[in-house]
């Protein structure tokens, strides 16, 4: 079986525990206004290549992974979903750590013929990395083009299956920061069981740049990048509001 795959990363620092042999998936349904990676948004984009050839060039450094492993990413690694099943099948006959990034947009309850194959994958996935953009369904829609709910299910989802959850949020001046959205967020994490790490990142223009060469209009024209204070003060009111939660549960 093969997958469309815009590239690889041999050591990625920041995409899971360890040092990470990383997958960047082509094809996304989200246009999430401050994307770094467009290039990587078409389906057919990038090169065609089979799950046994990446699980080589895994091994071909295997030694630097001794604490890592795979982290797949894109794009939206879950909408290659059979492809990904095989990948991890090889993943798990050696031993390799297995790590998701993703935005959880392709989970819908209803699909039931999707979600069989999600429940297989999950007994081969080790860790999921779930982007949660904005809490406010409207702003949410505004920001991605889709609405969250399907997203806010698939945290729930997760959590049922057991599965370790880190969960990311950038934090976008004038858009991501909103202090309601970011209390509702610590504390609808605070509802799950097994969410093992927080990153708040502030968001960055890196990707301009690719826009540019792409051709296609910059959605944030113009707005800042956060600093490192804006993050931490937006991660701390999640914090807050996240320990309020599991203090209720108690």
């Amino acid at each position: 079986m093969n997958a469309y795959i815009h590239s690889t990363e041999s050591f990625g620092a920041v995409d899971g525990p360890g040092v990470r042999f990383v997958i960047f998936f082509q094809g996304c349904p989200m246009r999430c206004q401050y994307c770094h990676n467009p290039d990587t948004w078409n389906m057919q984009g990038g090169d065609v290549r089979d799950a046994a050839s990446l699980i080589e060039e895994y091994e071909h450094n295997r030694p630097f992974y001794k604490n890592g492993g795979i982290t797949v990413t894109g794009g939206e690694p879950l909408l290659q979903i059979d492809f990904l099943l095989e990948l991890f099948r090889l993943a798990k006959e050696k031993d390799i750590h297995t790590c998701i990034d993703t935005s959880g947009v392709t989970y819908h309850p209803g699909d039931s013929a999707y979600n069989r194959k999600l429940d297989e994958l999950m007994t081969m996935t080790d860790l999921v990395m779930l982007d949660i953009k904005h809490m406010d369904p409207a702003a949410h829609k505004k920001l991605t083009g889709h609405d969250n709910e399907g997203i806010l299910a698939f945290a729930r989802y997760l959590d049922e299956k057991q599965i370790p959850i880190w969960i990311r949020h950038v934090v976008v001046p004038g858009v991501t920061d909103d202090e309601d959205a970011l209390f509702r967020l610590g504390w609808f994490i605070g509802g799950l069981s097994h969410v093992k790490a927080l990153d708040v990142l502030p968001y960055h223009v890196m990707g301009v740049a690719k826009y540019k060469e792409l051709g296609i209009p910059y959605p944030l024209d113009g707005v800042k990048p956060a600093t490192k204070e804006q993050a931490a003060h937006a991660k701390q009111i999640i914090l807050n509001a996240y320990r309020q939660a599991r203090q209720e549960q108690k």
